[in-house]
């Protein structure tokens, strides 16, 4: 059965032991040289990566789902795609009940929701964190009550729970190599940030400052557009009405609100380093013509999915990465194909690389915009 709400409902120490198969974290979970289960699709995010193995329960299991906050398209597409995952055959008979909530940007309802379902034994707690820190406390709760507790998207400073996600640090960097390939060591440079104190931000900033940090001539302007298309749009605006003509652009999330801010302003038509939106690509491919050039990183809203995959694995006794990586799908304005990754016949607002076959998230573009996340 499977819930969804959009609102929250509402700590021992943990002892390391070192046992002669790995290292024991809590007694239910160990550290394994065993391969990880199924590697296609739980990829290690580094070779040094440690593979965890959880003691084997049955099931179906009770899995809750703590988001933070929808306020845009990703995420709604993200538990969109989580919720028809988890009713296909592959998931349906493992889950007997998935809980599905989102707290907002308030950590500490978070944390407390997550707590909550902990103590009502739920045999998984699944979170896309508000914070990088600060769930120490929930974390060390999940290993007394032998409750798994993982995280995806941002990632948490630590590695002491499993978590999922893509390099967002990769991420930055291409769109920081493109920026320089294009535009060269000189000019300015409009950032289009996201949510703040968001790993997901945090690192995709980093990556792409390590890039344009070299070269003394690229000034960078940093904006925040909170990955959301209309404030992207706004900040946009207001940064060109302020700072005139920029030689590029570096757009986290919020790209189709973007390019609409550059071409309602006159821009000239600069290089845009963007994510995968489909209104972006829509206008991208359309513009190709008129000199517009772009690299578009993908963000998978699949990851959500994969997560309660993997956490359904772990139950089952799976060895799996303390931290797997799902790999960013690119395109360029020269690769840009209707049909495969954008449609020109679909509505702006969605992100386009939704499927994943490894680990076996294949629903198209069209199923994912009829679902329901409410």
């Amino acid at each position: 059965m499977t819930k969804f709400t959009s609102m929250a409902q509402t700590t021992a120490l943990s002892v390391l032991l070192s046992a002669a198969a790995g290292t024991a974290f809590a007694d239910w979970r160990q550290e394994t040289d065993a391969a990880a289960y199924q590697a296609e699709c739980f990829r290690p995010w580094t070779a040094d990566t440690a593979t965890w193995v959880h003691e084997a329960s049955e099931g179906p299991y009770r899995i809750a789902v703590v988001n933070s906050f929808t306020g845009n398209t990703w995420r709604i597409q993200m538990l969109k795609t989580l919720l028809a995952f988890a009713e296909t055959p592959e998931m349906k008979g493992k889950i007997e009940e998935l809980k599905v909530i989102s707290t907002g940007t308030d950590v500490s309802a978070q944390i407390a929701a997550m707590e909550d379902f902990i103590n009502q034994g739920y045999d998984a707690v699944i979170a896309n964190a508000m914070s990088t820190d600060g769930f120490n406390r929930v974390i060390r709760a999940g290993d007394r009550s032998e409750t798994l507790v993982m995280t995806f998207d941002n990632i948490l400073d630590t590695d002491k729970v499993m978590q999922l996600s893509s390099d967002n640090h990769e991420f930055g960097r291409l769109q920081g190599e493109f920026l320089v390939e294009k535009v060269g060591t000189e000019g300015k440079v409009l950032e289009v940030r996201g949510l703040p104190g968001i790993s997901v931000d945090l690192d995709r900033h980093q990556g792409l400052r390590d890039v344009l940090d070299q070269h003394d001539g690229i000034e960078i302007i940093e904006v925040v557009g909170n990955w959301d298309d209309g404030t992207a749009q706004k900040v946009v605006a207001d940064a060109i009405a302020t700072h005139g003509e920029f030689a590029g652009f570096a757009v986290q999330a919020g790209s189709t609100g973007a390019l609409r801010a550059i071409l309602d302003a006159g821009h000239p038509l600069v290089p845009i380093a963007a994510e995968a939106e489909n209104g972006f690509r829509k206008m991208a491919a359309d513009l190709e013509d008129d000199g517009l050039e772009v690299i578009s990183v993908g963000y998978s809203p699949a990851l959500g999915a994969i997560a309660v995959k993997a956490a359904v694995s772990a139950l089952e006794g799976n060895p799996l990465p303390q931290l797997m990586s799902v790999p960013l799908p690119v395109a360029t304005t020269s690769t840009l194909e209707d049909g495969q990754n954008y449609w020109s016949n679909l509505d702006d607002n969605f992100f386009t690389p939704n499927e994943f076959p490894p680990c076996n998230v294949n629903f198209t573009a069209e199923e994912i915009m009829a679902q329901d996340a409410e």
